[in-house]
């Protein structure tokens, strides 16, 4: 489809999921004391998932964007400051985030089967960790395989669930280990979890199992690994979740810290994730391969 097909079929499952979401709690509309807005929250949501796919990573590029090309699809938006868009945005982590679970329910997955990984995001450069003021309260050094480096600021932990629809995101500090955040991941869920050799525990393997999960990791250390065969048929199974991370680095620039508080950086992953979930879910319904985004949308 082109992209004002796709503009259009956004905003339109954006506007029918909220109502549903307001149906299920019985209200009939979010903000029970005040004037409406100029701008609906489907719109700004619609614009939000629209700009984080093509991209825009900033609130205020996303508002820029839409401002030039798109305001006879969003005609308020030439009323409105950035300021008034940003916050509304902002005030929209809860709605973000029940509308990403609704849509999650609507994707294909295999619940039982589950991946388990984290990825850094520093919160500002390694030098200037001492002096940096930003998320200070929660970040913290850690390592950072993969650029085989320390760094300063969060983990983000994901559970996806086959074929890679993400259903749990959890922050926290960099120095806090997989084993440590996995409990979250997997409250309320059974079946199988495939993580790396982070996850290697005997002792939380035991303790999940009581739940009904079954933690499945290769050993701590690869050469002493008594099971390789079965390593490396895991790390098959993990490169989706290493497919699902690509997309959030490269599409949606997810490392890039322009959060400066808990609520803004909330709502910027929460709008991140519940832009891939519903473009996975499009893709679903158009018989595509379910993680090529980038065949979503045409020129």
């Amino acid at each position: 489809m082109d992209l004002d097909s796709f503009i259009i079929l956004v905003y339109c499952s954006m506007d029918d999921a909220l109502k549903e979401c307001l149906d299920k709690l019985g209200v009939r509309r979010l903000r029970q004391r005040g004037p409406r807005g100029a701008l609906a929250d489907s719109e700004v949501l619609t614009m939000e998932v629209v700009g984080e796919y093509l991209g825009l990573a900033q609130d205020k590029a996303i508002f820029d964007y839409f401002r030039r090309h798109y305001s006879h699809f969003f005609p308020a938006l030439l009323g409105v400051h950035r300021t008034t868009f940003t916050r509304q945005a902002a005030n929209l982590w809860m709605v973000k985030e029940r509308l990403w679970q609704h849509f999650v329910a609507l994707t294909v997955h295999d619940e039982t089967l589950a991946i388990v990984d984290s990825f850094p995001l520093a919160v500002c450069q390694f030098a200037r960790a001492p002096r940096c003021k930003r998320l200070r309260d929660i970040a913290g050094f850690g390592k950072d395989i993969v650029a085989r480096q320390t760094f300063y600021g969060l983990r983000v932990h994901v559970r996806i669930c086959w074929p890679g629809v993400i259903t749990r995101v959890e922050l926290a500090a960099a120095n806090t280990s997989e084993l440590a955040v996995l409990p979250d991941l997997v409250e309320h869920t059974t079946g199988r979890v495939v993580g790396d050799r982070n996850y290697w525990s005997p002792h939380v393997r035991e303790d999940l199992s009581k739940q009904g999960v079954e933690l499945i990791a290769p050993y701590r250390k690869a050469s002493e690994d008594p099971h390789p065969r079965l390593s490396a048929l895991l790390s098959r199974i993990r490169y989706r979740i290493d497919t699902v991370f690509g997309q959030l680095v490269e599409r949606y620039s997810i490392k890039r810290m322009w959060a400066r508080d808990m609520w803004h950086l909330s709502s910027r992953l929460l709008r991140q994730v519940l832009s891939h979930t519903l473009c996975l879910l499009l893709n679903q319904v158009q018989g595509n391969p379910p993680l090529r985004l980038a065949e979503l949308v045409r020129s």
